[in-house]
């Protein structure tokens, strides 16, 4: 019932590829959730459909044979890096949002990974709203790593165990400055 619920609101609702990167009142950078917190079934927003679709790796449908999304993983929208067709993604550390959640954010790091030989960038956020924090007190790659070291080896697994064995390497860790170079440079 929820699914329905979802689809029904995300064809009839927002154009999500159509939102801009940075929100016009508070101009934070927003993400539009697809994967919330919480589940290890990976979804995309179709543009074509308007729907979110699940993400199919080898002709099946992918599930993350892990544990679950340590957060809400999803899109920047209004972003395209160089050679993708795709916008940027990004993984919002935050409690499970709904699928279609807009949320506005403060990037705190850059995660490179190359995915089967093609590089990807996420950035690696925290809601903008304090009441929607989970970790208190972080606004940067420093803040994190200092009071929150744990979640850098979460983050490398869950991203890691997206693939097969072997298929996706974690190339590198930038701070909050590389993320919003990052995301200017794929607008």
């Amino acid at each position: 019932m929820l699914a329905g619920l979802l689809g029904s609101a995300s064809s009839c609702g927002t154009d999500y590829a159509q939102l801009p990167t940075f929100s016009a009142e508070r101009k934070l950078l927003q993400v539009v959730v697809e994967v919330p917190a919480g589940t290890n079934h990976l979804q995309y927003f179709d543009p074509a459909t308007q729907q979110f679709r699940a993400v199919h790796r080898a002709g099946l449908e992918q599930v993350v044979e892990f544990l679950p999304c340590p957060g809400n993983q999803g899109f920047i929208p209004g972003t395209r890096p160089a050679g993708s067709e795709l916008p940027m993604q990004a993984l919002v550390l935050a409690e499970t949002q709904p699928q279609g959640t807009v949320l506005e954010v403060l990037p705190l790091a850059l995660l490179t990974i190359d995915d089967n030989g093609t590089m990807k960038n996420i950035v690696i956020a925290t809601p903008a709203r304090p009441s929607q924090q989970i970790l208190p007190k972080v606004e940067s790659w420093q803040d994190l790593t200092t009071n929150y070291p744990s979640v850098r080896e979460m983050v490398r697994q869950w991203f890691q165990h997206q693939g097969r064995a072997g298929e996706i390497r974690i190339v590198s860790w930038k701070d909050e400055r590389a993320a919003e170079q990052a995301v200017k440079g794929a607008m």
